[in-house]
Parts: C-alpha cells; sequence; structure tokens
C-alpha cells in the first residue's frame, strides 16, 4: 500500500532527476570542444593592433599585429630616407653657393689680371700726352703708335684677336656685318669694299663682327 509518505519520495526524486536532466547539457557545453579550440585559437590570430600615425593628428587605426608590423618598419624606413634626402638637399645647396664665390672669385681674379696688365698701356699714354707739349706733331704720332702696339699686344696675350677683314676678301657674315651694298668696278659681287670697323674674337669665339661694305 502506499502511503502519502512514499508519494511524496517518488515526488522529490522526480525533481531531482530533472534538474540532474537539466544541469547535465550545461555541464557539457562547459566543456572545450575541438571546434571551439579552433575558433579560439583563429580569433586569437586575427586580434588586431592600435598603430597610431606620427604626432598623433589622425585617429588609431586598428591593424592585424603583422601589418603593424611591416607599417612601423616602412614608416622607419621612410624617415630615414628622408633624412637621408633632406641632408643630400643641404650639401648640394652648400656646394652651389660655394662654387658661385669661387666663380665670383676667378672672374675678379682674371679682371684683375687684364687691368694689371693693362697699366703699362695707361702709363706709356701719359708720357705721350705730356710730351706732345714738349715736342713736335711727328714726335706725338710716334708715341701713339707705340702705345697702340702695346695695347695690342697686350689684348692679344689674353686671347684677343682681329677678324680678318680688308678690301677684296669675300664676305662672311659668320664673322662680318654688311652695313652697306654698293655697286663696284674694282670688287666682285660679294667681296668686302672697305671695312668700317674692325671685328675680334676672344679665345676664337666671335666677340664682335667685322662692318664692312659688301659689293653688289
Amino acid at each position: 500500500m502506499t502511503t502519502p509518505h512514499d508519494k511524496k519520495d517518488r515526488r522529490s526524486q522526480g525533481k531531482r532527476g530533472d534538474h540532474e536532466a537539466d544541469a547535465a547539457p550545461q555541464g557539457a557545453a562547459d566543456q572545450p570542444s575541438d571546434a571551439a579550440d579552433v575558433k579560439a585559437a583563429a580569433s586569437s590570430r586575427d586580434r588586431t593592433v592600435s598603430v597610431e600615425p606620427e604626432g598623433g593628428a589622425q585617429p588609431v587605426i586598428e591593424l592585424h599585429p603583422a601589418v603593424g608590423d611591416e607599417l612601423r618598419a616602412a614608416l622607419a624606413e621612410r624617415n630615414q630616407y628622408l633624412d637621408h634626402l633632406q641632408r643630400l638637399k643641404a650639401e648640394f645647396e652648400n656646394y652651389r653657393k660655394r662654387m658661385q664665390r669661387d666663380n665670383q672669385a676667378l672672374v675678379l681674379r682674371a679682371g684683375e689680371g687684364v687691368l694689371e696688365s693693362l697699366l703699362p698701356v695707361l702709363d706709356n699714354m701719359q708720357r705721350a700726352l705730356e710730351s706732345a707739349e714738349r715736342h713736335e706733331e711727328g714726335q706725338l704720332i710716334k708715341g701713339v703708335e707705340i702705345v697702340s702696339g702695346q695695347l695690342r699686344s697686350v689684348l692679344e696675350s689674353h686671347g684677343l684677336d682681329q677678324v680678318p677683314a680688308e678690301p677684296g676678301l669675300p664676305f662672311d657674315p659668320n664673322i662680318h656685318e654688311a652695313v652697306v651694298a654698293q655697286e663696284s668696278d674694282e670688287f666682285d659681287e660679294g667681296a668686302i669694299v672697305a671695312v668700317l670697323e674692325p671685328g675680334y674674337l676672344l679665345h676664337g669665339r666671335l666677340l664682335r663682327p667685322a662692318r664692312v661694305i659688301v659689293a653688289k
């Protein structure tokens, strides 16, 4: 015969069984499975790191650790190249200024040499003018001729040559400048009739063309 007490015990056992049945799946879920381990490992590998650009003016960028390392290495290499280029720029600017100073000094020294070589010519010119007050005209002409020859010699020593130009020579547009073209019975067409102003070459380069009259 079943007593009320027995029914109560069976109901208690049934409830305990239900609780145990409900607790079993939860306990099984707490145990790590192979799929869960793989998912956790993948999540760990995909974890990002924060990379803040230089200066802190831009927002923080979230990057994969490997990408962040490569980016930092690339930024460091960029900074190294930038510093090298800035140094090269400064060195080139200093070199340019130094060359400019050297060229200016060279021009000044070259000018000093020419002027120094012309000083004796000026001295002789002054002597010729002083002697002209005490001597006749022939002596003055002779003194001027001496000074002119000396001046020409000094200029030739510095690379100055006179352009070939005299009556009868053919006209050359590379070194001659035709001022007038006129009829001539003495010279053929295209020949120089007269030289109005001599031309000069400096170290083989045309400094001034000779101005001439050309026969037509």
